[in-house]
């Protein structure tokens, strides 16, 4: 094995089911925490969880991509009432505002995810202003606490449910060849894959099956602990530069530049497509990832998304400069242009093969 320095960031995670309310008066315990902050579009969820609370302020204005503006009015109302513990309740939007805040403020976050976003297990934070959005990454937005509970996800619709399990895998893929990549976060990477697309398949078979659903938790947190330590990758850094300068759906654009980038990707990295091939159950694994969209309904072009063809150009322009080193095929600016003009267009990804 070659030298390497992993790092593994330290937060208590919890799993159950039905088990949420009991865990996070655990945890806001363990935090000697009495003024919590509730970062939530799902009022119905937060009522079940803190209702009734004096102890508690709702914020209910969540937004994808976290525009500025809503993170300094949230920083504002977080200080005025003398908040000392952030709750975010929600998917990947409520989970980022959250960390917004406790960018400048440092304070505790407590996360309950009720999608599989997986941005709970990472200290990477994003803000969008002026049709940009820009990431960073700093331990003081990293989730003190996150509870899992597959009982607040049994009513998710199906397609919300497997469109952000598309943005885990994502994590996946980008930990198997990112700047800090490594054999132990490629093993996360691995489990993750294996336990999301099972999960995918018992859930559009069964909607609302437990177990699908929880391997469906286990997996997105695997997968956000993997990508927290190798880092943003070519397909993270194409998704996050679209969803800022066209406010595309963020998970529906995951879905949509996934099997692109493994197409582009796999035949330079061999270990890694063994991997993730063995990984999905299939021999090979476009066609495995195939599958898993038209099973699922995903989104399949950048246009259903809502992204003209005229806006590609600008585009791979500014994505380009951000692609990083280690990506395992060299990135120009005619190849991304034509990756992002095939999932614009819906062309099959294999065109995008080395020969």
């Amino acid at each position: 094995m070659p030298e390497i320095t992993h790092r593994t960031l330290g937060q208590r995670v919890s799993f159950g089911h039905g088990t949420a309310a009991a865990a996070l008066r655990r945890e806001t315990g363990r935090l000697d925490a009495h003024r919590l902050f509730v970062i939530s579009g799902r009022p119905a969820v937060v009522s079940r969880l803190v209702g009734g609370s004096d102890a508690v302020v709702s914020w209910t204005e969540v937004v994808e991509h976290v525009p500025v503006g809503t993170a300094v009015r949230a920083r504002g109302a977080a200080a005025e009432v003398g908040a000392d513990c952030l709750v975010a309740i929600g998917g990947g939007s409520a989970i980022g505002l959250a960390k917004a805040v406790a960018l400048t403020t440092a304070l505790p976050i407590i996360a309950v995810p009720t999608t599989f976003a997986g941005s709970e297990a990472t200290n990477v934070w994003g803000t969008t202003e002026s049709n940009r959005k820009t990431t960073g990454v700093d331990d003081r937005v990293l989730p003190s606490a996150v509870i899992y509970d597959s009982e607040l996800v049994v009513g998710l619709p199906v397609k919300t449910a497997t469109a952000s399990a598309f943005n885990a895998l994502a994590h996946c893929v980008d930990s198997f060849w990112a700047p800090d990549a490594d054999p132990v976060a490629a093993l996360l990477a691995e489990e993750a894959i294996r336990s999301i697309s099972g999960g995918l398949r018992r859930v559009t078979d069964r909607p609302g099956d437990v177990e699908g659903l929880q391997a469906l938790q286990y997996g997105a947190y695997l997968a956000g602990v993997a990508f927290a330590s190798a880092g943003s990758g070519m397909h993270h850094k194409i998704c996050h530069a679209l969803g800022g300068a066209f406010d595309l759906p963020h998970s529906a654009t995951h879905a949509t530049v996934l099997p692109y980038v493994l197409a582009y990707n796999l035949a330079a990295a061999p270990e890694s497509r063994r991997r993730i091939t063995a990984a999905l159950g299939h021999p090979d694994a476009l066609a495995a990832v195939d599958e898993l969209l038209t099973l699922t309904e995903a989104p399949r072009t950048l246009r259903d998304c809502g992204m003209r063809a005229d806006d590609i150009p600008a585009a791979a322009m500014s994505i380009l400069p951000t692609i990083p080193s280690s990506n395992p095929r060299r990135v120009t600016l005619d190849t991304l242009t034509r990756l992002l003009e095939a999932a614009w267009a819906g062309i099959p990804p294999r065109e995008l093969e080395e020969p």
